[in-house]
């Protein structure tokens, strides 16, 4: 019998009583708020899981015409669209799965609003209320000279004919005090328009369910927020809500070796391939097996298997001296990870499996050369 301690590796393993929980404490925060709260696939889109998701939302936002697919094919709900630029070559394609489309940009709504009214599509303009409460530039989008969102002095005192909403986006991983922050800068900013639309959206970023989040904060400021503007409806995107600690990347050592006095375990796996926001952001997950440092316990840097000279982080210790077979739980890998991996060097690509409440295995995915090549096409 597959269980999580003897499952081959390396594999991503996603506990469906996690998934189930955050699922939970998201309806919980959508009924008390009535705030209508959708799926951002940025963070996450592993489709074999949406039967789960189903059972609570239903409702999605996609960045893309593949997301958008996706959304349509395995949610089905309303389906609400973002993309930094429209084409005339996408726009129809767009708008055909849409429920809601926001547009970037003054020039975009002028180019294709009226064509989503035509198509029965509500249309929206991103608004930029220039409040940065990010910490890492990359993931700030109101960062000065951002090409996310129109700034208020453009828009002036009215909004174009047939916008219908508002959007912005201003938080990454933040608390509800950062939302109250933005909203502040947003009602300074832009309330004058609000009687002009029928809804706004308040982006991604709300990690409502990490630990010691104040999700009662959040609910007072919505309510709050729509007591003030009652006409509108609320819409709120999360990405890395719905999976925040749902899912671990299970690797194997494979080697170990020593430069100068620095000790690397080399793993089946690849912080560059497998769990690139550890690079990009960068942060250091936590390794289920590893210990608090203490004099005469082992140090190790753990480098991934590719020819990367940076893929590698540090330092872990561990209770005892680590050997080839160890295996290591990278924790919190199932969001923003496998949406973001790739197949550099060719490296095999983790397996995709879900712990079932009852604790049995089910393999969502395994990958093959054929995943490679046709990828290298």
């Amino acid at each position: 019998m597959i269980t999580p301690q003897n499952i081959p590796t390396p594999v991503y393993l996603v506990y469906e009583d996690r998934l189930r929980r955050n699922l939970e404490l998201i309806s919980r925060v959508r009924r008390d708020s009535g705030a209508r709260i959708i799926m951002a696939f940025k963070a996450n889109a592993l489709w074999r899981t949406f039967p789960i998701v189903r059972e609570y939302v239903s409702d999605f936002t996609a960045s893309s015409l593949n997301e958008l697919q996706l959304g349509n094919t395995t949610l089905g709900g309303q389906a609400h669209v973002y993309c930094p630029a429209y084409t005339d070559q996408t726009i129809g394609r767009f708008l055909h799965g849409a429920s809601h489309i926001t547009f970037n940009s003054l020039h975009q709504f002028e180019r294709f609003g009226n064509m989503a009214l035509a198509a029965g599509v509500s249309p929206g303009l991103r608004v930029n209320p220039q409040c940065s409460v990010i910490d890492t530039d990359i993931y700030n989008p109101a960062l000065p000279g951002s090409r996310f969102g129109v700034v208020a002095d453009v828009i002036g005192r009215r909004l174009p004919s047939g916008v219908e909403g508002l959007h912005f986006h201003a938080l990454c991983e933040s608390t509800s005090f950062d939302l109250q922050r933005v909203l502040e800068a947003f009602e300074s900013q832009f309330g004058h328009l609000l009687t002009q639309v029928k809804w706004v959206n308040m982006g991604g970023g709300h990690l409502m369910t990490r630990e010691g989040y104040d999700t009662d904060h959040l609910v007072r400021l919505l309510r709050d927020f729509r007591s003030r503007y009652p006409w509108l409806e609320v819409i709120l995107e999360p990405g890395s809500a719905f999976t925040w600690r749902t899912g671990d990347l299970i690797a194997s050592v494979v080697d170990v070796v020593e430069n100068q006095g620095i000790r690397t375990a080399i793993i089946d796996a690849s912080f560059a391939c497998h769990m690139p926001d550890c690079l990009e952001m960068p942060y250091k997950p936590t390794i289920s097996e590893s210990v608090e440092p203490a004099p005469g316990l082992p140090q190790y840097r753990i480098g991934g298997n590719s020819c990367l000279s940076g893929d590698f982080m540090a330092d872990w210790t561990f209770a005892g001296p680590l050997l080839p077979g160890q295996r290591l739980t990278f924790e919190d890998m199932n969001h923003y990870t496998t949406v973001k991996t790739t197949m550099f060097n060719g490296l095999q690509h983790p397996d995709i499996a879900l712990c079932r409440t009852d604790g049995s295995i089910e393999y969502l995915r395994k990958f093959t050369f054929d995943d490679y090549k046709s990828r290298m096409s």
